[in-house]
């Protein structure tokens, strides 16, 4: 297992293609993806194999310390989820007029059982710390449907203030931005979030 964090309860790790079936399954899961811009679009299995995967590949060889991230919490040992820390430019929501190619997006999707339970705010902060204290970011950003208020909570937890709202041009829908630059970034309410991985 390629680890690439650790919190309190969560492992973070790279992705493998024995993962399809725990990404399928999450997306296949109507509540999970009602407020993301993926609602109302079954997954389909081959997309996950021939184009996620192999793009969550190619980003762990691009970056050093960017990708997308298998969130599995220690004590079950089961996949919960994933956390997302890259370039935005990779994002459906990039402009120009809105951020920095470079700027780091930070996002997560977590199964409905690992809801209400802290893990969304544990595993941003710890993404967020070590992005600010170990990496070269320099801005994070997050992105959310306006009426996802819990998301937007957990971008409020962890630091990030509101900068912008805007219509997504694919949905219609109004979309919130929130950013931390790193001269905001306050490192005693991050480090005791991430535990240094084995």
């Amino acid at each position: 297992m390629n680890i690439f964090l650790e919190t309190e309860r969560l492992i973070l790790r790279q992705f493998t293609e024995d993962d399809a079936d725990n990404l399928f399954e999450l997306d296949s899961d109507p509540e999970v993806v009602r407020l993301t811009t993926d609602a109302g679009q079954p997954p389909e299995y081959k997309i996950i194999q021939t184009e996620i995967l192999p793009t969550y590949f190619a980003h762990y060889e691009k970056y050093d310390g960017y990708g997308c991230w298998a969130a599995i919490e220690k004590l079950s040992k089961a996949f919960i989820g994933w956390f997302s820390f890259e370039p935005i430019v990779h994002s459906s929501y990039f402009d120009p007029a809105l951020a920095n190619a470079n700027d780091i997006q930070l996002g997560y999707r977590l199964r409905k059982a690992a809801w209400g339970k802290g893990y969304a705010t544990e595993g941003s902060k710890a993404l967020i710390f070590k992005g600010f204290s170990e990496l070269e970011t320099q801005d994070v950003l997050a992105v959310a449907l306006a009426e996802n208020l819990a998301s937007i909570r957990v971008m409020e937890k962890v630091g990030l203030k509101l900068k912008k709202r805007f219509i997504y041009d694919e949905n219609s829908q109004e979309v919130v931005l929130y950013t931390l630059k790193k001269d905001d970034f306050k490192r005693e309410n991050y480090v005791t979030t991430l535990m240094p991985a084995e």
